[in-house]
């Protein structure tokens, strides 16, 4: 598999976008809010001390539920769990996550299952995501699969802003709804956002950005089935964007074919291809027709980068 861009690859853009853009979008994400459902906040920050990243600061408010980091090897990563209490998202919630990482900080954020949203009449469920890396800070984000159910409605947006040395692991996937059910492709509508941004060296108060990366879609399978396309075949979709201008071009290079080594070992169950965007790392997509595929692909991709990035093995997650 060639590493240039490919048909499965997400769009990517190098265009100038304003410092506070999540309000752009954000604001048609809320400006439909009713008076239904649940409005819950997770917030984190986290700084170095010594070897290590400690939570130096966080808040929640329900459904969300906080608990401590956790160190799962000698790397000084702060292994942080987001979880929510209730299971899932009911039609009407708007749940939202920030995060803020210091300097020389390194954070792992997942899940422990998978994230559930449940069928509603009328009202969207909502998730808005919004991560600050700081300079030379290392962010794992890793969380479980989204399942919509049949006949729910969900939006999500995740904005994330690097600064110089950053670097981001990101990894989103979505299943076609709850398959042991027959529940395939049978959701109202799913909306998704991931912009990644990275910023210049502040020569000013204001920090400008220098470039994004960008991946949208909306699914709307039962108005219009044409809008699934070839995907509608398969059970699962996921993107991994792998961005860090701190990273040297010849890792990339070997990263790349590492990552296409491994998108081809599962064929007729696994197909992806990898592209290189408009910033400084690699950004992949694919589809799987097993959520055992989706998950041993995830980690054999997610050891080859962080042994290539950081000379570090996978962690071992130990969901329960």
């Amino acid at each position: 598999m060639k590493s240039e861009s490919r048909g499965l690859a997400p769009t990517s853009a190098a265009v100038p976008v304003p410092l506070r853009s999540e309000t752009l979008h954000a604001s048609r994400f809320t400006s439909h809010e009713s008076q239904v459902g649940r409005r819950g906040s997770l917030s984190y920050e986290f700084e170095r001390e010594g070897p290590r990243t400690i939570l130096s600061r966080s808040s929640c408010t329900t459904p969300w539920h906080h608990f401590p980091p956790s160190y799962l090897d000698d790397s000084g990563c702060a292994n942080t769990w987001l979880v929510n209490q209730s299971g899932g998202l009911v039609g009407g919630d708007h749940l939202s996550v920030e995060a803020e990482l210091h300097a020389g900080t390194h954070v792992l954020m997942t899940s422990p299952s998978a994230n559930r949203v449940y069928r509603s009449l009328a009202e969207t469920a909502l998730q808005e995501v919004r991560l600050s890396v700081g300079p030379d800070a290392r962010l794992e984000w890793l969380p479980e699969v989204t399942i919509p159910f049949a006949g729910s409605r969900f939006r999500q947006s995740i904005h994330v802003d690097l600064a110089p040395g950053a670097t981001i692991i990101l990894w989103d996937a979505l299943a076609s709804g709850r398959v042991a059910k027959q529940e395939r492709w049978a959701f109202a509508s799913v909306e998704n956002e991931i912009c990644i941004r990275g910023l210049a060296p502040p020569s000013e108060a204001v920090p400008v950005p220098s470039w994004s990366v960008v991946e949208r879609y909306r699914l709307v399978p039962g108005r219009l089935p044409e809008s699934v396309g070839f995907v509608g075949s398969w059970d699962y979709v996921a993107s991994l964007f792998v961005i860090g201008d701190a990273v040297d071009a010849d890792v990339w290079k070997r990263l790349d074919l590492v990552i296409a080594t491994i998108l081809e070992q599962r064929p007729g169950l696994v197909l992806g291809g990898i592209s290189t965007p408009a910033a400084p790392g690699l950004a992949v997509k694919l589809v799987a027709k097993s959520a055992p595929d989706l998950t041993a692909t995830l980690e054999a991709m997610w050891a080859a980068v962080r042994k290539e990035l950081w000379d570090l093995p996978a962690a071992n997650l130990r969901r329960y």
